[in-house]
């Protein structure tokens, strides 16, 4: 299984060939590929066009969705932000806290272009698909 952020169908969506859309396009299908609820809600709320909003919602409504908060991921999702903060990092998006969180509290790697989750991956053992 693995989890992919916003950052990444955002661009797979608008076209854009980056390493991380390649990646998506290769396992779509053949691996178990989950998005969380408010992932979702980030890409799917970036549509104008119905046609595209609809094409979008039923190609990720097929995926595993996963609700990616609840009271004992908030607290670990407290607790991260506060350990990368002592390390000196300040991750600019609550959001992307929680994401970190629910992958790695679930062991599962996460596809993403979003350098807000480096220190993730270099503090807290978060691990990234694309190399993975």
């Amino acid at each position: 299984m693995i989890f992919v952020d916003s950052s990444v169908w955002i661009d797979y969506f608008n076209g854009n060939q980056t390493p991380e859309t390649e990646k998506l396009d290769s396992i779509l299908g053949s691996s178990p590929i989950c998005i969380g609820d408010i992932v979702l809600t980030e890409v799917l709320q970036g549509f104008r066009n119905d046609n595209d909003f609809n094409t979008a919602k039923e190609l990720l409504s097929a995926l595993v969705v996963v609700n990616v908060l609840d009271t004992s991921l908030a607290l670990k999702s407290a607790n991260n932000f506060r350990a990368l903060r002592k390390k000196g990092v300040t991750v600019r998006k609550t959001i992307d806290v929680i994401i970190a969180t629910y992958c790695i509290e679930n062991s599962i790697p996460l596809l993403h272009s979003d350098k807000d989750f480096i220190p993730f991956h270099k503090h807290l053992n978060l691990v990234n698909a694309l190399f993975n």
